[in-house]
């Protein structure tokens, strides 16, 4: 399985956007993140200044969003929809992208659940309940 330490996961988004800029060719893993990164510009500059970024600590309590989390949630959902896994959750975000009309508010529907349901692992000290995970993101469609 992989697994990418925080600073291997950002080194990822800022040589993305490094081999963006510089018009080289993407690995098909680049090219969605790239698209993923396109619908972030709010998060263009943060990955224009690696030096600056790539060791920065986002705070929630401070209201602020970490991009690199951001960007990567939304990695893994798009992972999970490519193959469907855990079964149902391709329908469970199609039914909520026809709620909100859009894809990219169903996939941060799903980032919620996705948080909401690792955090419960982590807190109870048990594996990734898939059902619980499909159950929230029924209850926001």
């Amino acid at each position: 399985m992989f697994n990418p330490t925080r600073d291997q996961s950002r080194e990822f988004l800022f040589d993305l956007w490094d081999k963006h800029r510089a018009g080289t060719a993407l690995t098909p893993l680049e090219s969605i993140a790239l698209a993923i990164v396109f619908e972030h510009p709010e998060y263009h500059a943060v990955l224009e200044n690696r030096e600056r970024y790539l060791d920065r600590d986002w705070k929630p309590e401070g209201g602020e969003t970490n991009p690199f989390l951001h960007l990567s949630m939304h990695l893994a959902i798009e992972e999970q929809l490519s193959i469907d896994q855990p079964q149902g959750i391709r329908a469970a975000v199609e039914a909520l992208a026809r709620r909100h009309g859009s894809m990219h508010d169903a996939r941060h529907d799903g980032m919620e659940c996705l948080a909401e349901v690792i955090w419960q692992a982590q807190r109870n000290a048990t594996g990734f309940d898939n059902a619980a995970y499909l159950d929230c993101l029924k209850r926001k469609s």
